[in-house]
């Protein structure tokens, strides 16, 4: 690490997060494995923390006698640092910085972390890893410190941020149980383009813009045929209408993500088709309610 001081995120979750622990170099996602390497921007440290004792056991494996009420079992928690090492900053700088950082900065964070994520699903084509959001962190810490010392997991000056709350109506809190019930109660059926969008927003909201394109193309395809299906079809007419006309932009944006980077045009249409899928199958839900 370089002399400077430096920014950093810091998040805490329920799990280990499946990198094994160690610093990862972090180039700009543009770099391709051809191109001179450029600068790094970050610097990324996993760390598990409370890990469980193993112990190997002899031979097979004994049962044990479990409990009526056992205790929960002891589980081990990911950290993960991600050290902005782009610009090093003087002491004012760093304490200026420091005193307006706040959610956005822990949004980027968060990206950069994530970024991590998906490759490691990739190159372990494991389909369960995935990535992390803001809900999930049990702590959330921003600040900065001396190069070693942020690697190292200390700072010199940081601060917690609390998870944004805020009040909500009783017949939205009550609104994903119900709807819960009916699924598990087969009184509503599971769509296939609901799950599919949901990959679609995931790949949006990680900046994967050309693997949100291929995969809105297959929930966009999904959903005007699942909907139009549908019990409610009658109350999704106009929302049915919209989705046909969001299929050519979208299918000619997936087919240049086949050969290259979208272009800044190509993601708005795929963002603005997404969220016009996304409000298709909320009236859907509303009208089943």
């Amino acid at each position: 690490m370089p002399a400077g001081l430096f920014r950093f995120v810091q998040v805490e979750l329920p799990w280990p997060l499946g990198p094994p622990d160690g610093r990862y170099l972090v180039r700009a996602p543009e770099t391709v494995p051809a191109a001179p390497a450029s600068p790094p921007t970050h610097v990324l440290v996993f760390a598990t923390l409370g890990a469980p004792e193993r112990r190997r056991l002899s031979g097979r494996r004994r049962q044990r006698e479990v409990a009526p009420e056992p205790g929960p079992a002891a589980v081990a928690t990911g950290r993960a640092t991600v050290i902005d090492v782009g610009a090093p900053l003087s002491e004012a700088e760093a304490q200026a910085w420091l005193a307006g950082a706040g959610e956005e900065d822990l949004a980027a964070g968060l990206a950069v972390l994530n970024r991590a994520l998906h490759a490691f699903r990739v190159v372990t084509a494991d389909p369960h890893a995935h990535g992390v959001g803001r809900g999930q962190t049990l702590v959330a810490r921003i600040g900065f410190g001396a190069g070693e010392e942020v690697a190292e997991g200390r700072w010199t000056a940081a601060k917690e941020l609390s998870a944004p709350t805020g009040r909500q109506r009783r017949s939205r809190v009550l609104a994903p149980q119900a709807q819960l019930a009916a699924r598990l109660g087969a009184r509503e059926a599971t769509l296939a383009c609901e799950e599919l969008t949901l990959r679609a927003r995931a790949d949006v909201e990680q900046g994967r813009s050309r693997e949100a394109a291929l995969q809105l193309l297959v929930a966009l395809d999904a959903a005007l045929a699942e909907l139009s299906a549908d019990p409610h079809a009658a109350d999704l007419a106009e929302r049915l209408s919209e989705l046909r006309g969001q299929r050519e932009p979208v299918g000619a944006a997936a087919q240049a993500a086949l050969v290259r980077p979208l272009s800044a045009e190509e993601e708005a249409a795929v963002a603005f088709a997404l969220s016009r899928v996304e409000a298709a199958l909320r009236a859907r839900a509303a009208a089943a309610s």
